[in-house]
């Protein structure tokens, strides 16, 4: 399920173009809702202007004698007759105005007698030039036009007109055009989802394998979803197979090649222990023969006795090594210094078969928090590698230390060196990378894959006169129990 954030940036394609979509409309209906009604008023505002001006331009010449005689009578009759002739202009006060701005009659005599001076108020905003004004909330408009005889004006004329229905043509538009454009914003972000969507279903079919695929063998796409090998996302999908069919023969690779890395270890350890049971087997079968023989003699028993009890405990220590190494516990158990120091047994037959000797340090006090068989592991392919690269009657050296961060170990020979290429692998490399060639060996690959797991790091001194590996494996990351 997909978590909701407000973070515009984090939502998906298919909510972000929709909603583009919406605004553009948005801003585009904004736009054309002003125009038409600015036009819309524009236009009913000239025809308003012209009409008002053709109606007072008429009163003031019909009432120009009247208004020079101020005649009450006849204006009266004058603006009776007129009302009925513009009854479509819906006029619903004229007045007939001396030039003192004194009502000499008007359509409504008891709002505005004979006589009386108009108020200011009145005659806000307006000149004697037939200026139009229009008060949008009162839907109301007003005019004042001079009456003039050779030039001069002799009085004038207001008029106030109804136009509330020109503002509810105006209202009538706007929701229209409101309606109009909701309707078209929404289907173009159903539009424009679907279309979003649609494009987008070959990402999400990329997304769901590479998330089946994440815990495991990377998942091929079907063949019936590549779609043409001629479009953007079928290029794209057969590129991805290729690579996720190359990845799958690299991890079965590799898994196979861990296998055979036990395959070898296990020999390893067969060879060893025979080895090491064997010696001191021909001693043991010497001392029963001889008890056989002169069990009569005090001295011979002891000697027998002693050299059966040092031959057995040796045997017990190999068989005591060897399961304390390759017994897999239920639970990552903590590195103990005497994990390192049975070492030693394990390594005994490399060092008496080129006549070496070790140089043994083993500082380590406490319980460590690292995984100990992979360390043991780890450390016993040094110490091997070691051994094999060293010639007759040299010396290999081991040093273990720890602090409050860190564990360090350090493995050395006196071969001629080790390659560049393998010295980058150890150092800067990746175990995912696997072995570096046929027939190197998994012993550095089974390093580099702790340094991995550990979060620790590798320093290699290198040089004709031999090889020192120094390991060191942080207490901050716990490493995998199932590195080796």
């Amino acid at each position: 399920m997909t978590r909701f954030t407000l973070r515009a940036s984090e939502w998906p394609i298919a909510i972000k173009v929709p909603l583009l979509v919406m605004l553009l409309m948005l801003a585009i209906s904004f736009v054309i809702t002003n125009t038409v009604l600015t036009r819309l008023a524009q236009t009913q505002e000239r025809h308003l202007q012209t009409l008002s001006r053709a109606y007072l331009d008429g009163l003031g010449g019909t009432l120009l004698p009247h208004i020079l005689r101020e005649d009450v009578w006849e204006v009266f009759d004058t603006l009776d007759r007129a009302r009925s002739v513009y009854a479509g202009l819906n006029a619903v006060t004229t007045i007939v105005l001396n030039p003192a701005k004194r009502v000499i009659a008007a359509s409504d005599p008891k709002a505005f007698p004979t006589g009386q001076a108009v108020t200011p108020d009145l005659l806000a905003g307006l000149g004697v030039d037939g200026r139009l004004l229009i008060d949008e909330d009162k839907g109301t408009a007003r005019m004042l036009d001079a009456v003039r005889l050779q030039g001069q004006a002799v009085g004038s004329v207001y008029t106030e007109l109804d136009v509330s229905a020109l503002m509810a043509e105006r209202r009538s538009v706007l929701w229209q055009l409101i309606a109009t454009n909701a309707l078209l914003t929404l289907f173009l972000m159903a539009a424009g989802t679907w279309a979003v969507r649609r494009m987008l279903r070959p990402v999400r079919t990329l997304g769901s394998v590479l998330d089946r695929g994440s815990d495991g063998p990377v998942e091929i796409i079907p063949d019936a979803q590549l779609g043409s090998a001629t479009s953007e996302f079928g290029r794209l999908f057969r590129r991805y197979n290729a690579m996720a069919r190359a990845a799958n023969e690299r991890l079965h690779l590799a898994e196979s090649l861990a296998e055979k890395e036990r395959l070898a270890s296990l020999g390893r350890l067969a060879s060893g222990m025979a080895h090491e049971i064997n010696n001191p087997l021909g001693g043991l079968f010497n001392a029963l023969d001889a008890v056989k023989r002169y069990g009569d003699r005090e001295s011979v028993r002891e000697s027998s006795v002693r050299l059966l009890e040092r031959g057995l405990n040796g045997i017990r220590d190999v068989v005591r090594a060897t399961l304390m190494t390759y017994r897999q516990p239920d639970e990552p158990r903590s590195l103990k210094r005497d994990d390192i120091e049975d070492l030693q047994y394990l390594v005994q037959p490399a060092l008496r078969q080129k006549d070496l000797t070790i140089d043994w340090r083993n500082d380590l006090g406490s319980d460590l928090p690292l995984p100990a068989a992979a360390v043991r592991d780890t450390v016993l392919n040094l110490l091997l590698n070691a051994c094999a690269v060293s010639p007759e009657g040299g010396l290999v050296s081991l040093t273990a230390d720890a602090d409050a961060h860190s564990f360090e170990i350090s493995v050395g020979d006196c071969g001629p060196g080790m390659p560049d290429a393998y010295r980058a692998f150890l150092e800067n490399g990746s175990a995912a990378s696997g072995p570096m060639k046929s027939g190197a060996g998994l012993g550095l690959w089974m390093v580099r894959r702790l340094l991995d797991a550990s979060g620790g790091s590798a320093n290699i001194e290198a040089g004709p006169a031999g090889t020192t590996i120094r390991l060191t494996l942080p207490f901050e990351r716990e490493a995998s129990r199932h590195v080796a």
